[in-house]
């Protein structure tokens, strides 16, 4: 197994929890909060997927699938095109009441986006420094494993809360 293959096959697992965690909920089930505050399914699955998108479009030199390809404008948020989700309030997070369409359709835009530069990288580019802010600097390799391990976390996050409502 490549480290290509490796890393895709962490994506496509994001990838099926996003899909499962959404699948069958009506939009007002998405935006269900289960506390005051509480983060929703909806926001969980669009803000993994805006991490990923900005990373990893950071990470090609590319454009963002969420600017470029009109996904913005779709979902039509009260906030701009470079929100991510990080750092947003309660309110923000309520403001994402979206259909599970348009959250897998952007997820899968992403995802499509994400495997195809993915399938060229190889082992040598890992090391390779991509953000120099911190102490140590972040390599590709540890980029890659941040954002696999944070869309894995809040696509689980998603699911979890999925079981709570189909329970209710």
């Amino acid at each position: 197994m490549s480290v290509a293959d490796l890393v895709i096959d962490g994506f496509d697992r994001i990838q099926q929890v996003v899909r499962g965690a959404v699948k069958g909920l009506n939009e007002d089930q998405l935006a269900t909060r289960l506390a005051d505050e509480a983060n929703t399914v909806a926001w969980l699955v669009w803000h993994l997927t805006r991490v990923q998108d900005g990373h990893l479009a950071d990470l090609e030199d590319a454009p963002q699938v969420w600017t470029e390809q009109g996904w913005h404008e779709r979902f039509a948020l009260p906030f701009g095109p470079e929100a991510t989700g990080y750092g947003q309030s309660a309110d923000e997070v309520a403001a994402v009441r979206v259909s599970a369409k348009l959250l897998t359709g952007y997820h899968d835009a992403v995802h499509d986006r994400s495997v195809a530069w993915l399938g060229g990288l190889k082992e040598s580019q890992l090391d390779k420094v991509v953000d120099d802010a911190w102490d140590p600097p972040v390599t590709l390799g540890v980029r890659l494993v941040s954002v696999l391990s944070d869309d894995l976390q809040h696509a689980g996050q998603a699911a979890y809360i999925r079981g709570i409502l189909l329970k209710r």
